[in-house]
């Protein structure tokens, strides 16, 4: 059985993912400005809207040497299919649906405070509907593998409270991206390497320092790929804030979260890529709540679409889910 080459890709985005995790997730608050710096932010460079999953929450963020380990745990359901700024019939695209869980493991550890290295270790499971070239029926697959993994070096040493920093590496094509029944828009692996390259800001907005914000981009520069599918360029900018302030003993604080998310994606590229079924640009608003309890962080979120712009016809989720938990060290 075999599905009809795609009419229309499936929404590719850009993270949860991310610099997931919750410590810093706090950088967010009621009142959000957007920012805009460097490029696309997928690390997991899919077709799915997944980078948004790799910006936007401050717990990744060094604040002194020491470590750090998280488990995140990111979900999305892509069920409507999006022309331009607006829904469109689910006729004109032979995919249907695109329901995906991301699991994802990682280790950050600063060795002093200019200097440290991050690891990433993806796991995703997806369901695929879409429809079968012979029958016209509808199909559907479930497929789940290691994702692409991600290498990045951090450096903090702009000024001595660590509040500015850039972050580079690659994301290496280690995920399965060979999977029959997936279109290599859909595989979980892109069969790529990218560049990584981020920078982010951390600061105070009242003099208590209780009210803080954080503005954070990424960009993901495909420099290798397979030659008949090129994923496009990432680009995810993210600004927020959060509040401090409430304490619920001395050693367990909750910290509300509100942040703006802007994302960017190229066409994709070669002759499975479908550029003109590929690209888009994406604003979420995205609501949070961080609890931190000693060394534990834990940090939850969804991601709302205000506005989407996908070229084509491409599948898109209508919400975007996150859960982290992070040890600190």
């Amino acid at each position: 059985m075999t599905h009809v080459p795609r009419i229309a890709r499936v929404l590719s985005s850009g993270e949860i993912m991310s610099i997931p995790n919750a410590g810093f997730a706090r950088c967010v608050a009621w009142g959000s400005v957007l920012v805009a710096a460097l490029a696309p932010a997928a690390v997991f460079a899919c077709a799915c809207g997944c980078g948004v999953f790799d910006v936007g929450t401050a717990s990744m963020f060094p604040q002194h040497a020491g470590g750090m380990v998280f488990l995140e745990y990111d979900y999305m359901d892509q069920n409507k299919n999006w022309s331009g700024t607006s829904q469109a019939l689910a006729d004109n695209n032979a995919d249907k649906r695109i329901r995906t869980s991301f699991m994802n493991v990682g280790l950050h550890y600063q060795f002093d405070r200019a200097w440290g290295v991050q690891v990433e270790l993806p796991y995703w499971k997806r369901y695929f509907q879409t429809t079968d070239a012979d029958t016209g029926d509808l199909v559907d697959f479930t497929h789940g593998a290691v994702g692409d993994v991600r290498l990045k070096g951090v450096y903090t040493g702009f000024s001595d409270d660590m509040s500015t920093g850039i972050t580079f590496g690659l994301k290496l094509p280690t995920g399965d991206s060979t999977y029959g029944n997936f279109d290599p828009d859909t595989e979980i692996g892109s069969g790529s390497t990218g560049a990584l390259l981020g920078a982010y800001h951390l600061g105070t907005v009242d003099s208590e320092g209780k009210w803080r914000y954080f503005l954070q981009a990424q960009w993901d520069q495909t420099i290798a790929h397979k030659a008949a599918y090129r994923p496009g360029n990432d680009l995810v900018a993210t600004a927020g804030a959060y509040y401090e302030g409430w304490d619920v003993s001395p050693s367990v604080r909750i910290a509300p979260v509100m942040q703006l998310s802007a994302s960017y994606r190229g066409h994709d590229g070669g002759d499975l890529g479908h550029p003109e079924d590929s690209g888009y640009t994406r604003l979420l608003v995205t609501p949070g709540i961080e609890v931190d309890a000693g060394k534990f962080s834990a940090y939850v979120d969804v991601g709302l679409p205000v506005l989407v712009n996908a070229s084509g016809n491409q599948l898109v989720s209508s919400q975007f889910w996150r859960a982290n938990l992070s040890y600190h060290f």
